[in-house]
């Protein structure tokens, strides 16, 4: 079985947890709560009667930057055929993390089915991200 979707807008990278110094509670900053709510309600809009995946789990994740205003058609034309991509934030590390936390116990029942996972960051006219999960039993 294999879901393909689009999660539309700024991609979110996981960022670190926070620790409340009144109550000493440790909680995930509201930003990358709303990012995973975001991909969680991407995925149900394209697959509202999903089955979540049970054997070893492939992911491949292409997060789109859009092109800064100001870019030379020059550039612009090289960052949209892949011979300039973007280096800046979030870390590749980031982004994969908080895919996957947002499909643990949703689309996957536990992160650790997953054995392969590849990442990448382009450029495109808009911000998005393309999400591929797939079995590979």
């Amino acid at each position: 079985m294999e879901y393909q979707f689009i999660v539309e807008g700024k991609i979110v990278g996981k960022e670190r947890p926070r620790v409340n110094m009144n109550t000493g509670i440790v909680y995930t900053p509201g930003r990358t709560k709303e990012y995973e709510t975001l991909v969680q309600q991407s995925f149900r809009i394209k697959y509202p009667q999903y089955k979540m995946l049970k054997n070893r789990i492939g992911i491949d994740i292409i997060a789109y930057f859009k092109i800064p205003k100001g870019t030379s058609k020059a550039n612009t034309e090289k960052m949209l055929n892949d011979q300039i991509s973007p280096t800046k934030k979030p870390d590749i590390d980031n982004i994969a993390k908080s895919i996957l936390d947002a499909m643990n116990r949703f689309i996957i029942y536990d992160d650790n089915q997953v054995v392969k996972i590849s990442v990448e960051k382009k450029y495109d006219t808009e911000d998005k991200t393309y999400i591929r999960v797939y079995e590979l039993d």
